[in-house]
């Protein structure tokens, strides 16, 4: 094998693994972010601000439900578990898919949640990249 091709598969190689770590730096920016708004969209929750928290919300979801009716679910879902007691980061995933969604630009974070009425729980909220670049959640679980 010629230097010239060795030479060219090398600076290949350089470039493609360039390439992946500014992907690399892109998702743990766009992670971080993603944080930031899902942590204080949770305050809003936390605090009982339904009304607000749906405001908050991605556009994708606010066409998929109504703000009575988030305002409804999560009375019926965060109340009976008491005050917040303890939340703590379990995982936060970057990808540009998800079951039942647009394609995007999604990182689902999961947390580790103590409530005054329930020890252990599951909480996952998935931010969204919007249009604008601001990231706003589009979903909220709790198991």
């Amino acid at each position: 094998m010629k230097t010239t091709t060795l030479l060219t598969f090398a600076a290949m190689a350089l470039a493609a693994v360039a390439a992946r770590a500014d992907e690399s730096a892109d998702e743990a920016d766009a992670i971080t972010k993603a944080q930031e708004s899902a942590q204080a969209w949770l305050e809003l929750v936390d605090a009982g601000k339904y009304p607000q928290s749906w405001e908050e919300t991605a556009e994708y979801f606010q066409t998929a439900v109504t703000k009575a009716n988030w305002e409804a679910a999560l009375k019926g879902a965060r109340k009976p578990l008491g005050a917040l007691t303890k939340r703590g980061l379990k995982s936060a995933k970057f990808t540009r898919t998800l079951p039942g969604a647009p394609d995007g630009e999604y990182v689902v974070i999961q947390y580790e949640t103590q409530f005054e009425n329930k020890a252990s729980a599951i909480e996952t909220a998935t931010p969204l990249r919007e249009k604008d670049g601001s990231w706003k959640v589009s979903g909220y679980f709790i198991k």
